[in-house]
């Protein structure tokens, strides 16, 4: 079995605790042999995790032929000027979400994949969490009947200050968070193109100028509608799905799923009655009738999340860059996903800080 030889841009929260993490358990598929980082604590910690190789810039990689792949977990808004510099020096690319910041860059990191002899994916991990690979093959069955609205939330309560809630940082509850619920989302949907689109965006318990509330509605003719949450602000975060259908619902999360449903041809006969109607005694009644209702549940076989959604990444993307299988995350699926975020950002235009001075991150 081919080992990738990889090298990472950046040991934060992503770089290190996301991806390495997830790297150092796939040792026949990859080896992490550079880490790209600036800060010395940082490079003497990658040293003794990983045994390999620190350099300070990723611009020291040009050149290099003994690279597979550059993992690209940088500043958002470094994101897709590096994924283009690498693409244009040769490397196949992961790029860490959110890939872009409009539509428009997203095309030309699309040109310069075309242009290169090189594959750029994006990191969607979360379209292979299993809880979702679940609610898929639940509406698929058809046991919900037709799915009317499906209710998203990434919620939570909590105040944020780090470089994360700044506008200027290509940050917001939307683009940090947004493109996993996001990603799922417009796959449910499942047009092409753009959807409909009404969003609501507020900053209310950030130290930042970015959005820490979000309210996205979107829709398409013959679909249901979406209702997606991704707020700051909620104390008593329940479901993530909320699934409303012809024949039963379905709630739930990463933990456990429960769906109830009834069969058609189990219920009463019914049509259409224009009279009142009336109980036996003959005061009004209401429509009422007994239904058998079927409840099922699932739960994952690991807590994990983290951990099997982004190793489930990884093993796919090595059979894409070594076997040359598809690999099921396009870029015009995330193309789609930015711009939806464009227009919830052109419908809400939030104030920006003036800064009298940009620390470099």
């Amino acid at each position: 079995m081919k080992t990738l030889r990889i090298a990472v841009i950046g040991q934060g929260r992503s770089g290190r605790d996301i991806h390495c993490a997830a790297l150092k358990h796939l040792t026949d598929q990859y080896e992490i042999a550079v880490v790209v980082e600036r800060r010395p604590d940082r490079q003497a910690r990658a040293i003794q995790e990983y045994g390999c190789e620190v350099i300070a810039d990723y611009k020291e990689l040009f050149g290099r032929t003994d690279i597979d792949l550059v993992i690209n977990a940088s500043f958002s808004q470094m994101h897709a000027p590096i994924s283009l510099d690498l693409l244009a020096h040769g490397f196949n690319v992961v790029c860490e979400k959110p890939f872009a910041r409009t539509a428009a860059a997203v095309d030309e990191l699309i040109a310069a994949e075309n242009a290169s002899s090189k594959r750029l994916f994006v990191f969607q991990q979360s379209r292979f969490a299993p809880y979702f690979e679940k609610i898929k093959d639940i509406i698929a069955s058809g046991v919900l009947g037709r799915i009317v609205q499906i209710g998203i939330s990434f919620n939570g309560f909590a105040r944020r200050w780090d470089w994360q809630c700044v506008q200027n940082f290509m940050a917001g509850s939307l683009y940090n968070t947004g493109p996993h619920p996001l990603d799922q989302a417009l796959r449910l949907l499942d047009v092409d193109g753009m959807p409909n689109v009404l969003c609501k965006m507020d900053s209310v318990n950030t130290y930042g100028d970015a959005e820490d509330y979000v309210k996205l509605i979107m829709t398409a003719p013959d679909r249901p509608l979406i209702d997606l949450e991704i707020s700051s602000c909620d104390g008593y975060a329940d479901c993530v799905y909320k699934i409303h259908a012809e024949k039963g619902s379905l709630k739930g999360g990463a933990d456990l799923l429960k769906w109830k449903y009834f069969k058609p041809s189990e219920a009463p006969a019914q049509a259409l009655k224009l009279a009142p109607l009336s109980k036996d005694d003959g005061t009004p009644a209401y429509c009422g009738e007994p239904l058998t209702w079927y409840e099922e549940e699932w739960q994952p076989e690991s807590n994990q999340l983290f951990h099997v959604i982004t190793t489930s990444y990884y093993t796919q993307m090595y059979d894409a860059l070594v076997n040359g299988a598809d690999f099921p995350i396009t870029l015009q699926q995330v193309r789609q996903q930015i711009a939806v975020i464009e227009e919830c950002h052109r419908q809400n235009p939030l104030p920006r800080f003036v800064m009298a001075e940009e620390q470099e991150l």
